[in-house]
């Protein structure tokens, strides 16, 4: 076996161990599950935007004015959707890591649901009348939205591996006769367990604010979930992930998987913190966000590979190629592209490799520097993955002329670069049917 063949599979396994691994599986699974509601409240927000809005909207034209009226219709649906973004998460990743240990109930997502809601303070001390007032037993927004996803994440999965390790305690559970329906007997035998299980979160929770004089969310906020978030909103580190993702790719390995638990929490969060700003008429804080992946660095799929296809209508002699190239472009209009990596192929391929992995990095650049300057404007809704390259600019960036002219200019930059190799794959001979 060849050194090549051995770093292949030696990453292939690493890869696979990865993302096998059962809490990755439990996030990736719970976010899948979750895009449906963060699609929505990006509706919401769209609509009451630009259509029911009086400044930027169709209400602000008079023979529209009584669509305003609709407004807190939206307004609803995006408080019941994006403002319990992380109350969600921390109830699917419980019920997903609870099936994952065996346990086929969704008792593991309320049990984590518990256990996050005990670690979060319920006293707010609010300002009423310019009277300084305590409010006990409610739950700030904060806690429910993303601000507090890492901490959720964090609970749901403690909480649910602590309940299904004590679950398997023979002594802790409470038999009943076996006249009892099961699933009676089912909830009787996992009440002790349940009960221990939020009472050793519960109690750590105000032992860590005893002993530290902060809540755990302001420590896994300040500690995790902030450097993340910086990391993630500067330029390197958008660059470092797509790299990684890209590098995966060309070994035969999907890259996206690969990335998706790291970037999923961090993008998906910043994109509903931006819809939010954007619903109550805040400046916009956030630059990376899912949408600026998917404009800038995702165009027809992973790799730009739009350029790709263009490039071989373009300057391509072969036939094969330009035959799957054509097979290729429908599904490339949606941004599905694994026709034209696995069957080109791109994966494992040294010619296409290097314009794979560099155009995303170049095109995200150029994203980020048309952001950054103004020129296009930062992303406020949600899109499906799939909307067609120059509608998703317009729509997630609510109608920016500038996003849309610099996603062209990305996909000119990408065709540009695959070029030239798409001129040498001309001249390397195809490899034989029967070889």
């Amino acid at each position: 076996m060849s050194f090549k063949d051995k770093a292949t599979e030696t990453l292939g396994n690493v890869a696979y161990k990865i993302t096998n691994q059962k809490y990755i599986m439990a996030i990736k699974k719970a976010f899948v599950t979750l895009m449906p509601v963060i699609i929505t409240g990006a509706f919401a927000v769209l609509i009451a935007n630009m259509v029911m809005g009086t400044e930027s909207g169709l209400a602000h034209f008079k023979a529209f004015a009584f669509l305003a009226d609709y407004q807190p219709i939206m307004k609803a649906i995006q408080y019941a959707t994006l403002n319990f973004l992380t109350i969600g998460a921390v109830f699917l990743i419980g019920i997903e890591l609870g099936r994952i240990n065996g346990h086929q109930s969704l008792f593991p997502g309320i049990l984590a649901l518990m256990s996050y809601v005990s670690v979060v303070p319920t006293t707010l001390e609010l300002l009423v009348n310019e009277k300084s007032q305590l409010v006990v037993d409610v739950l700030a927004r904060q806690f429910s939205d993303p601000k507090s996803l890492f901490l959720g994440m964090i609970i749901a999965i403690v909480s649910v591996e602590i309940y299904c390790k004590l679950s398997k305690v023979d002594k802790l559970q409470i038999k009943m006769p076996d006249s009892v329906p099961s699933n009676v007997a089912t909830s009787f035998s996992a009440l002790i367990p349940s009960i221990l299980t939020v009472t050793i979160v519960a109690t750590f929770g105000f032992l860590f604010f005893k002993v530290t004089g902060i809540y755990l969310y302001e420590a896994v906020y300040n500690i995790v979930q902030r450097p993340l978030e910086s990391v993630m909103q500067g330029l390197p580190g958008i660059l470092i992930l797509m790299f990684v993702a890209q590098f995966f790719w060309v070994i035969g390995i999907h890259g996206n998987q690969m990335v998706k638990p790291i970037r999923e929490p961090l993008l998906l969060a910043s994109i509903t913190v931006n819809m939010t700003a954007f619903q109550e008429g805040k400046e916009i804080p956030n630059i990376i966000t899912m949408p600026f992946w998917d404009v800038y660095m995702n165009i027809g799929g992973s790799g730009v590979t739009i350029g790709l296809l263009i490039a071989i209508f373009i300057v391509s002699k072969r036939e094969e190629m330009r035959s799957i190239a054509k097979l290729s472009a429908g599904p490339g209009v949606f941004n599905i592209n694994e026709p034209v990596i696995f069957g080109l192929p791109v994966m494992l391929n040294p010619v296409m490799a290097i314009p794979f992995i560099i155009t995303p990095l170049i095109t995200g650049t150029i994203g980020y520097i048309a952001t950054v300057t103004g020129f296009a404007a930062k992303a406020v809704v949600m899109v499906p993955w799939t909307t067609p390259p120059i509608i998703n600019a317009y729509l997630s960036t609510a109608g920016s002329i500038g996003a849309v002219i610099t996603q062209i200019i990305c996909i000119i930059v990408s065709v540009l670069i695959y070029l030239p190799f798409v001129l040498i794959a001309n001249k390397t001979p195809a490899v034989p049917e029967d070889e």
